[in-house]
């Protein structure tokens, strides 16, 4: 029974679960200098030791190779990047300072129509791209050189800019902020703004605020009571936008219906909208089955088709959406630098070209939706928005806060001048070298360059995804350091509501969620005293911090402080998460597992685990062997191997009553469904979801009946950082002669339960969870 890939992992899942995975077949990695390399051999990356005057791009192509040559042309684009750990794996990143000015000086010479007739890759994305750029507006700049075109983004005004802005491709756009210094793109993005239409989100002077109301459960009442939270800061303005747990049309249609019935409570439904960030097609189901509850229609994109394809999207599908998004709200998407390479699609060029070109991926479908709602009589102003989430991945795309403020204003610029309302999802993941203070010194570098909205969240932890951004507290800050204000219909909300007065300044009331919760039900009739509902209200919270979901409440010596109590547990969490990430699997632990046969990966140690996590996804070759002679002993017996990996939480593996009731529930569960599962249990060390696959591959490849399924259930830790130690099961349960095709096996036919833990979704329940996945995927006997 085929499962619809909509159904599988949506795109942060994915992303969590790959946490640094990258291509095999990457081209190696580059190191920065300081200066130039000595005598003797380049250094590691692309070496560009010398350019003479005038001399562009493609006229020291042809010099070096006596003809054009695309990898030379590829590597010498990304050497004018500054350096990231993403481009070096590519093979992009330049060898030295001086080989990056060296390139830079070379694109400055360089001719715009020039780059345009040298695309660095063609497919149907590409095809979109060329033909909705303006050709009037590119006829204008065609002959100008990129030097010219970074002069003129710095002296010209906005309006001037404007004109110019629809015949850049996106590949011109890419290559003219590489010739930029973080001054300069800044100067730039405080310079250029498109705000959505009827309102001032995206306008100079605002910025706006997507609240984040993450659960680990899906629970409606943890994502309902942090909208409340953030409403007590005077914060959520952009976007009701929730990740959710599972993206079946069930779970996400139960949290689209819960924030819609939140705003048609509070009359905001066409102030703001709401979105649940499922696959685009379960948006799709939700709407026919409950036709008027969803807001926003959420995708990520990617900057090919091969990268596309990972999210089961197409060119064509989603023009298909865009045609269909008559109503007031369009289209959110979601983006990040070092997606495209960690999914396997990085075609040999760097991350800011493949950023660009998810960029203009959304100016071409914005300029659908304005025809649709043109056609709709509405007027051709598209409310359509884009989150760059920047900092998501990890360490293998960059390590340093320095990288991800040059990430942020790269982007921040390159969205601008596609003609977007971009925001950023300024993070960090655990296993970055970027801390909670970090955070703090990147967004104060980043805020001149005036994005459209950042995340809003309890605390800078969220609590589903484990990962660091801008809590509700952030705003507050920066709205007094910067004076960026809140967009003038939901700021007259929050002076309806209380939490600030006429002047702008906080009330009593603010800070106090159990407020906001009292102003929602007296909207729905309820006329209960004050003093009964906030006992009810403090029952309920109780419930959700027991869930381990923060709520704010009240703050420190300044609004913008958090509640001393909150900070410290705040600092707790992120002190267990890296606890959480450096611990390994212990050799009396692995020794207790029932039927244990011992795996490593070829990641060295811990370090070289987190920091090149491809060195994760390949076995040793002792492994591999033990598994040959498994295979020999199985003789095919077997549907179902389970395997156990500590991934990036140890400890979730580890702790008391976590991984064993799990184990024995599955083990009945699949027994009694009629399953015939492997007495061993696998046990990897140092192991990443996909190294997952390649034991599948090693188990189950060429074996016996090629259209029989045969299932691989990877328990693995994650996400450190929830408050929680949270672990995984990955079932992936294709015929053999998918098992069979080294490398087929991947993220886009996988299902996940996620979350599991003591403290979060049970053992208990996990397991016959995990068992109904797998019987929609390989049903019994089949």
């Amino acid at each position: 029974m085929a499962v619809e890939p909509r159904f599988l992992l949506h795109r942060r899942t994915v992303l969590a679960a790959m946490v640094g995975s990258a291509a095999a077949t990457l081209l190696g990695c580059g190191k920065d200098s300081v200066s130039r390399p000595p005598p003797g051999p380049p250094a590691e990356g692309v070496h560009i030791p010398d350019v003479r005057p005038g001399e562009d791009v493609f006229g020291y192509v042809q010099r070096l190779k006596g003809g054009f040559d695309e990898t030379l042309y590829k590597q010498v684009l990304g050497a004018a990047n500054a350096f990231k750990e993403g481009d070096a794996l590519v093979g992009v990143a330049a060898s030295d300072d001086a080989s990056r000015v060296n390139a830079r000086q070379l694109l400055e010479n360089t001719r715009l129509v020039d780059l345009g007739a040298h695309p660095l890759h063609q497919d149907g994305l590409h095809a979109l791209l060329v033909e909705t750029e303006d050709r009037v507006a590119a006829s204008s700049t065609a002959d100008w050189t990129l030097g010219r075109l970074k002069q003129s983004l710095l002296e010209d005004d906005e309006a001037a800019i404007h004109l110019l802005m629809p015949g850049l491709g996106s590949d011109v756009i890419a290559c003219v902020v590489k010739l930029m210094s973080d001054e300069e793109l800044i100067a730039v993005g405080r310079k250029v703004f498109n705000p959505l239409p009827g309102s001032n989100l995206g306008a100079r002077g605002y910025l706006g605020a997507r609240v984040q109301p993450n659960s680990p459960t899906d629970n409606v009442d943890d994502i309902r009571w942090q909208v409340f939270d953030g409403w007590a800061y005077a914060v959520g303005d952009v976007v009701l936008g929730c990740n959710p747990v599972s993206s079946t049309p069930e779970s996400v249609g139960a949290i689209e219906s819960a924030l819609h019935e939140l705003l048609v409570t509070f009359g905001l439904e066409d102030v703001l909208p709401h979105c649940v960030l499922s696959h685009i097609d379960v948006q799709a189901e939700v709407e026919r089955q409950r036709p008027g509850t969803t807001g926003i229609w959420f995708q990520s994109i990617a900057g090919s088709d091969t990268a596309n394809a990972t999210f089961d999207i197409s060119v064509e599908k989603m023009l298909g959406y865009a045609d269909t998004r008559s109503g007031k709200y369009g289209l959110y998407f979601e983006t990040g630098q070092g997606a495209d390479f960690t999914n396997g699609h990085g075609h040999g060029y760097d991350m800011v070209i493949h950023e660009s070109r998810k960029y203009g991926f959304a100016r071409a479908l914005t300029q659908r939706v304005a025809k649709a709602q043109e056609g709709a009589g509405r007027a051709a102003a598209p409310w359509v928005h884009l989150n760059d989430v920047a900092g998501f991945i990890g360490p293998e795309v960059f390590r340093t806060r320095e990288q991800l403020v040059r990430c942020c204003l790269e982007d921040i610029v390159m969205g601008k001048l596609h003609g977007l309302t971009i925001g950023l999802d300024v993070c960090s993941t655990l296993h970055m070298d970027v801390s909670l203070d970090d955070l703090d010194w990147c967004l104060e570098r980043i805020m001149p360059a005036n994005p459209a909205y950042l995340m809003g969240l309890p605390t800078k932890n969220d609590p589903m995804l484990g990962y660091l951004t801008t809590g509700f507290q952030d705003h507050v800050r920066l709205r007094e350091r910067f004076g960026y204000k809140v967009e003038d219909r939901m700021w007259s909300f929050f002076q309806r509501l209380g939490v600030i007065d006429a002047a702008g300044r906080p009330t009593e009331h603010f800070g106090d969620p159990v407020w906001v919760y009292l102003q929602y039900l007296r909207a729905k009739g309820d006329t209960r005293p004050e003093a009964d509902v906030r006992a009810e209200a403090a029952q309920q919270l109780a419930s959700i911090r027991s869930r381990g979901v923060p709520i704010a409440v009240g703050h420190g010596a300044n609004p913008w402080d958090l509640e001393p109590a909150l900070e410290a547990e705040m600092r707790r969490v992120y002190a267990d998460a890296k606890t959480s990430l450096w611990t390994e699997l212990s050799e009396p632990f692995i020794a207790a597992v029932p039927g244990g046969v011992r795996l490593v990966t070829k990641s060295k140690d811990r370090s070289e685990y987190i920091l090149h996590p491809e060195t994760g996804e390949q076995l040793d070759p002792a492994s591999l062997d033990a598994l040959r002679s498994l295979r020999v002993r199985h003789a095919g017996r077997y549907d179902v191997q389970v395997l156990v990996s500590d991934g990036l939480n140890a400890l979730a593996i580890m702790d008391d009553g976590q991984l064993r009731p799990y184990l024995d529930a599955l083990r009945a569960e699949l027994t009694s469904a009629g399953y015939t599962p492997a007495p061993e249990h696998l046990v990897l060390t140092s192991g990443r979801v996909r190294a997952g696959y390649r034991v599948g591959e090693a188990l189950f490849g060429g074996l016996g009946d090629a259209a029989r399924h045969r299932a691989l259930i990877h328990v693995i830790g994650e996400r450190p950082g929830t408050g929680h130690h949270t672990f995984s099961a990955y079932i992936t349960a294709p015929a053999v002669e998918v098992w069979s095709q080294a490398g087929r096996v991947d993220h886009n036919i996988t299902r996940v339960v996620s979350g599991v833990a003591l403290t979060a979704y049970a053992p208990r329940l996990a397991a016959p969870e995990t068992v109904r996945l797998l019987k929609q995927l390989a049903p019994v006997g089949g």
